[in-house]
This record gives C-alpha cells, sequence and structure tokens, in this order.
C-alpha cells in the first residue's frame, strides 16, 4: 500500500511531486534544499547552513512518515560544488551521532532549484 507524505513543518513542494511516499516499512523522500518552511525562501549562510537546514528538512518528513534520520538507510546527496564536500561530510556526522550511518552517493551537478548548494534525499526505515 502506498501512502504520501505531507508536512508543513517542511517546505512545500515546488513542483507535481510529494514530499515523501511509504511503501509497506520504507519511506522514500524527495530531495530536501534548504529552504526555510516558514518563509520558502533559500537559507543563507553558505554550505554550513544549507547542510543543516536540509537535514532539518529532511528530519521533519521522515517524523511525519513515521520515521527518523537514524533510520535513514540510503541517502543521495546533490552538490554543486565538490570542494564543499569535506564540509558537507563533517556536518552530515553530526546527525549520526552513534556512527551507525546510511549509505550514501554523493554527486557533483552543475544546478539546483533556487539556487542551492546541496540536495539530500533518503531512503528509510518505518520502525
Amino acid at each position: 500500500m502506498r501512502k504520501i507524505v505531507a508536512t508543513t513543518k517542511a517546505p512545500a513542494a515546488i513542483g507535481p511531486y510529494a514530499q515523501a511516499n511509504i511503501i509497506d516499512n520504507l519511506v522514500f523522500t524527495s530531495g530536501q534544499i534548504p529552504l526555510n518552511p516558514e518563509t520558502g525562501q533559500l537559507v543563507s549562510g553558505g554550505i554550513e547552513a544549507q547542510t543543516k537546514q536540509v537535514f532539518a528538512n529532511l528530519s521533519e518528513v521522515l517524523k511525519e512518515a513515521g520515521s527518523s534520520l537514524e533510520d535513514m538507510v540510503k541517502t543521495t546527496c546533490f552538490l554543486t560544488d565538490m570542494n564543499d564536500f569535506a564540509t558537507v561530510n563533517e556536518i552530515y556526522a553530526e546527525y549520526f551521532p552513534k556512527g551507525v550511518f546510511p549509505s550514501r552517493s554523493a554527486i557533483e551537478i552543475s544546478k539546483l532549484p533556487k539556487g542551492a548548494m546541496i540536495e539530500i534525499e533518503a531512503i528509510a526505515l518505518i520502525k
């Protein structure tokens, strides 16, 4: 059975897609960019602030789905500059204090919506 996930605590979709879909005990998120959910605007402060906002948005979508960051099993990170990878890695690791990391791919791309520097999508378990 398929269920669509929607929360006002994360940015609304800016196109024809859902924030996430639940299939059985898995949640598949759409890519989250660093938009402030209250204003719909890109956060300022460079890659550090943008990465933290992406995780805040992912956390809210996963929470609405009955999951959490700890339950992520796979992420795909899109960066507009691979030179930011080390900084993203440092921040990324902070969200997994138990050292149980999801599988991950990281890809440099030329452009993201709204001029974002980072986008992350995830697959997570629902316990």
